[in-house]
Formats: structure tokens, C-alpha cells, sequence
């Protein structure tokens, strides 16, 4: 879809100050590591993932979006009074209901009358959360929506340490769906598009989607939202990925404006770890460009 009147703000992020290192896992790990013959360093040598932010268990995901939220609406002298439509977009949420989203507006003291709801579509979360809102503005149904996210990758990556190092009997092959959990990270952001074009905002051209939901199996989290626990075939779900985002990249370049196609600058994709990103860009023969990677310290956070 093509967009005349959408601007989206400078992404802000709220990020913990406690760092974890790939090296801190792996020592927690190390009488699975001893058991199984596994060389120390593997976690970082196949993610590019040399630490993540955690905040402490228990961490709510509302106190972590509403502080990004707040650090956004400040940094733009921006009135929470204006927002018409609030969405949390996170894989984390306080709980399974009342919606995360209805803490969130209650702490920002938003009106009566801004929608609000929680949108969980995995680590598409926000992205898909910008696009409801885009074509929601273009439309003239609103006029202002706040996107936010808080994640915090502590309980999944507790529960997984304690999970290894208790299963006495599992193998290399078995362990393997398990590691991507090791990988995740957190933080928060807050994102405001708007029909208002600012010296703080950027035209939003053109998006679009393809799904492929028959691999919805490659990664499956159990929903306790106290004891998070995640099984991913990491390899499968990489290589399926990649090939969608060819097809859509394909579709982008026949609907979007000639300028979003020859004229691009930056590739920022999913921050999944090195390989994703290397074949990522291969496929879609964009490697001469710029790229921003931050999974390197901040692990995967998710949406």
C-alpha cells in the first residue's frame, strides 16, 4: 500500500543497564557442556551475539513500554492528550488479560476515547503494529497512534538455563531447539505515527505483507507468562524466512514508488544474529548497502 499523509517518528528505546554475556551462559552451562563435549564459545561464534540486555524476572513488560513511551512523547514535546490509538506490539506481555495495552494507557493518563489493544504477532510485532496504524491514519480514521513494545528475555532465558541443566538425558540433537532461547535479549521502544509532518518525522512511502503460516510449528513459545519456555528449529525457520522476505521484497518493488526502489540506502532487517543477516542480504542482492545491526549487544529482542 502507498501512503500520502503518514510520517513515522525516530524509533526511541529504553534499554536495561544489566549486560549478559554469551561467555556468562555458557558457564552456567558448563556441566552440560562437559557432558556432551561441547566447545565453549559456540553460542557467540554462531549468533554474533556477544551479550544482551536482561532486566530482573518479574520486570513488568507495561513498566518497560510506558517508560519508552514517556521517553518518546517528551523527547518530541509531544502530549499523550493527542494519541488517538495506542498499541502494545510485544511478545511479552504482563499478563494473559485484562490487555497489557489498558496498563499502559492508564500510566500515560491517555483519553477515555484512545483505542487500545495489545497486537502479538511474534517478533512482527511492531512492524505490524506501524502498518494497522498507517493504513488506519490514511484512511482518516486517526490522527496519532503510539506503538510500543517492552521485552524482557530474563524468565525465557532462567527458565532455559534451569530446564538444560536438569535434563540429564538429553543429546546434542535434542539440546539444539532449546539454544535459540540463549539468544534473546531486552528491551523497549515506542514509535509515534502520525498524520503530522515534523521536523522530527519521516514520510512513510509504502509497505506490505506476506504470510507463510504453515511454518508456525518452527517456533513454538507455551505461554506461561511466569515460566516462558520456547522450542525453535532455528535453521528451518531461517531458511523459510528468508525465502518469504524474497517474495515480499518482489511484491514491495511493484507497488511501492520508484524512488523506495532504486534509491535505497539502508538494509535494517530483523536483528536474529550473523546468519540471518548474511542471507538475508545475499538473497535479496542488497549487500552493497548500509546495514545497522544491533543484535551484537542487545541479543534478539523480539518484536
Amino acid at each position: 500500500m502507498k501512503y500520502q499523509n503518514v510520517y513515522i517518528s525516530t524509533p526511541v528505546s529504553y534499554l536495561p543497564e544489566t549486560r549478559l554475556s554469551s561467555q556468562e551462559l555458557e558457564q552456567r552451562l558448563a556441566p552440560l557442556y562437559e557432558r556432551l563435549n561441547l566447545s565453549v564459545g559456540r553460542l557467540e561464534l554462531m549468533t554474533g551475539i556477544r551479550e544482551r540486555g536482561v532486566w530482573p524476572v518479574g520486570t513488568r513488560p507495561s513498566s518497560l513500554a510506558t517508560a519508552a513511551a514517556r521517553k518518546l512523547l517528551d523527547s518530541m514535546q509531544f502530549g499523550a492528550e493527542k494519541i488517538d490509538l495506542l498499541i502494545h506490539a510485544s511478545v511479552c506481555r504482563d499478563f494473559l488479560e485484562p490487555a497489557t495495552a489498558s496498563v499502559i494507557h492508564e500510566a500515560l493518563n491517555l483519553r477515555a476515547d484512545a483505542q487500545s489493544f495489545d497486537l502479538s504477532n511474534a517478533c512482527l510485532g511492531v512492524m505490524s503494529a506501524v502498518d494497522l496504524a498507517a493504513k488506519q491514519i490514511e484512511a482518516g480514521m486517526i490522527n496519532q497512534a503510539l506503538i510500543v513494545s517492552g521485552e524482557n528475555g530474563a524468565p525465557l532465558i532462567e527458565e532455559t538455563l534451569n530446564f538444560l541443566n536438569g535434563a540429564n538425558g538429553l543429546n546434542r540433537k535434542e539440546i539444539k531447539k532449546y539454544f535459540a532461547n540463549l539468544t534473546i535479549g531486552s528491551a523497549a521502544v515506542a514509535i509515534l505515527v502520525t498524520n503530522q509532518k515534523r521536523s522530527d518525522t519521516h514520510a512513510l512511502r509504502a509497505s506490505t505483507f506476506l504470510s507463510d503460516t504453515s511454518t508456525n510449528k518452527l517456533c513454538q513459545g507455551d505461554g506461561n507468562q511466569s515460566a516462558l519456555m520456547m522450542e525453535t528449529d532455528s535453521e528451518a525457520l531461517m531458511l523459510a524466512g528468508v525465502a518469504l522476505a524474497e517474495k515480499t521484497w518482489k511484491k514491495f518493488q511493484e507497488i511501492a514508488p520508484e524512488k523506495s526502489v532504486t534509491g535505497q540506502q539502508w538494509l535494517i532487517g530483523h536483528q536474529v544474529g550473523v546468519s540471518h543477516e548474511v542471507m538475508m542480504r545475499n538473497r535479496l542482492g542488497l549487500e552493497h548497502l548500509k546495514s545497522y545491526s544491533t543484535f551484537s549487544y542487545l541479543g534478539n529482542t523480539g518484536s
